[in-house]
């Protein structure tokens, strides 16, 4: 089992820190030029009373916003490390997926597709990791839950490489109408991804993200 360091956070902040830097120097800039005004102001006509005042509700706002990006970043950095501690729970663990995805390894890949009602016709579809279509063929027509179990060849029999596959169902009634269906598999989780924006569960040679996981047994 394994993880990656997670790099996003490190993003996230740098740019974040680098906002706040150029927010900060524009406040400096700002104090430098009030007080290079206030220096040279005319004696026998200062400024306006109203229109310094104004300026240092400019003053202040400035600074409010230096202070709410600092607590802003604190509180994404510290959702970000909540959600990749939540994400390591994953481990070992076998978990449904239901984003149609399955990993083929040695030759073999199972899913589990239900229809809402009885069907006249079933297609069901397997597509590669860039949407290619490798296989197709008929399903199951009855109500319920069914299960397909796919050998990793496409339609003409040429065994293809171990990776992730994709199920897509397709069914419909006598009267052409579209039955309700949907798609689950099953698999264990190998590792996490801390790598992107989000933690992905790694699980053979799939990688899925973790909201894709709606039920995790032991």
């Amino acid at each position: 089992m394994t993880s990656v360091t997670p790099t996003s956070s490190t993003t996230t902040s740098s740019a974040t820190q680098s906002a706040t830097q150029q927010l900060s120097g524009n406040f400096q800039t700002f104090l430098t030029l009030l007080t290079t005004q206030l220096k040279n102001q005319d004696p026998m006509s200062p400024m306006d009373s109203n229109q310094f005042t104004q300026q240092l509700v400019m003053y202040s706002q400035v600074e409010q916003q230096i202070d709410t990006n600092s607590k802003l970043d604190s509180l994404i950095s510290l959702g970000t490390n909540q959600t990749n501690s939540y994400a390591m729970n994953y481990l070992g663990k076998s978990v449904v997926l239901t984003n149609g995805q399955a990993a083929l390894a040695s030759g073999a890949a199972n899913w589990t597709y239900g229809l809402d009602t009885a069907a006249a016709k079933t297609t069901l579809t397997v597509t590669d990791s860039s949407g290619k279509t490798v296989y197709s063929g008929q399903g199951e027509t009855t109500a319920g839950t069914h299960a397909f179990a796919w050998d990793g060849k496409d339609n003409n029999g040429n065994q293809l490489a171990d990776g992730s596959y994709t199920l897509t169902v397709a069914s419909a009634a006598k009267d052409g109408s579209a039955v309700t269906t949907s798609v689950a598999s099953k698999g264990t989780v190998t590792g996490i991804d801390l790598s992107g924006s989000s933690p992905q569960l790694v699980i053979g040679s799939t990688e899925v993200p973790l909201t894709d996981a709606t039920l995790v047994a032991n």
